[in-house]
């Protein structure tokens, strides 16, 4: 059973009308072919705002919903451990193509098994990784093809924002292990998909961590190092423990022919770009930068329209399920040296990472 061919206007429904659905929603707003014909939320208030807002029904069951208002993809915003469950029953029961907000899921397991779950449907997953399609972002990504910086010697992240209690107060599972995790899943995640997307894969990780400013269970600081399998060095740094605003978040690439930093509070500002081979375009590189309204940038609407194209043609495409489960091996993987205080290879198991619950998958 192949994936179906969309009609247009593609139906979009929206399950989750917290924090982040207002920037599907007016992502979803500026393309022409796509519909948000419905939304939920268990929370009634919510649900009935964003469809007031919208014109559209609104459900606090995401079953009636559906059986009422069909859709053709449905993004699920919902809380981060409730992705994998409200994914899978999604493409299970309504064969319906699925956008799912970072991460994908909080258990690699899980992650496997929504792959699997839209394999068996018909359908497919895809996640959200906004800021890949970010202008100063495809640049560096087109460099590093073209072959420009040589040898690549180091990538750094770094990821300083500012997040208040009443923020890790406004949900009882944000900052949880059970259903959330730290600075590291909710709010770096971005970052080291980047960092994997962009300096290949990694063969091993060393990360620790702290709880400094906030009441959760999980961290709102850590640091990490790398070991790419190409022999390159990775640095990561990520916290919500900036104040009094946000600050950064950016991502350095250094190689024997070139250096490009990427930064601004959301990789939205071209800082460095200088190569030992120059090129005419080089001197083109600011136009790609923008101020963002929010850390979360302008690219969704970008991410959007790239899965409906590969939706409407059949190609692969460079966010779908098993690049979500690459970084969420990366955030587990630093969780468990976290906990071991050891350095962890990747590829193996995960037993003691804290996130989910237990992963040995």
């Amino acid at each position: 059973m192949g994936p179906k061919a969309l009609n247009s206007p593609v139906r979009f429904a929206l399950i989750g009308c917290g924090r982040i659905a207002p920037k599907h929603v007016s992502a979803l707003a500026k393309i022409p072919s796509a519909r948000v014909v419905s939304v939920c939320d268990l929370v009634e208030a919510r649900a009935q705002t964003v469809g007031n807002e919208l014109g559209v029904p609104w459900y606090t069951d995401y079953h009636d919903m559906l059986e009422h208002q069909p859709a053709n993809i449905v993004n699920v915003c919902t809380e981060s451990g409730n992705h994998a469950r409200v994914a899978m029953d999604v493409m299970k029961r309504f064969a319906c193509n699925v956008i799912v907000e970072k991460p994908m899921a909080l258990r690699l397991s899980d992650a496997d098994a929504m792959i699997e779950t839209a394999r068996e449907a018909g359908v497919r997953i895809f996640t959200i990784k906004q800021n890949r399609f970010n202008g100063p972002v495809q640049l560096l990504k087109q460099a590093l093809e073209e072959g420009r910086f040589g040898r690549v010697l180091m990538i750094t992240s770094r990821v300083r924002w500012h997040r208040t209690q009443e923020y890790y107060d406004q949900a009882p599972w944000r900052g949880t292990w059970a259903q959330d995790g730290g600075c590291i899943t909710n709010q770096a995640i971005h970052y080291v998909d980047l960092m994997q997307w962009l300096g290949g894969p990694v063969s091993s990780v060393y990360a620790t961590s702290r709880r400094f400013l906030h009441s959760m269970e999980a961290e709102d600081a850590a640091v990490a190092t790398w070991q790419y399998q190409s022999g390159a060095l990775g640095a990561f740094e990520a916290t919500t423990c900036a104040n009094p605003k946000d600050l950064e978040g950016s991502i350095t690439v250094l190689g024997e022919k070139g250096e490009v930093e990427i930064a601004g509070f959301a990789v939205n500002q071209v800082r460095t770009w200088a190569f030992v081979d120059e090129q005419p375009e080089d001197k083109q590189v600011q136009d790609a930068n923008y101020v963002p309204d929010s850390v979360y940038g302008f690219g969704h609407e970008a991410l959007f329209r790239s899965v409906l194209q590969s939706l409407a043609t059949g190609q692969p495409n460079m966010v779908e399920g098993g690049e979500g489960r690459k970084a969420l091996e990366l955030v587990t993987a630093m969780y468990e040296s976290t906990e071991t205080d050891t350095a962890v290879k990747l590829g193996t198991t995960y037993p003691h990472s804290r996130l989910g619950g237990p992963d040995v998958s």
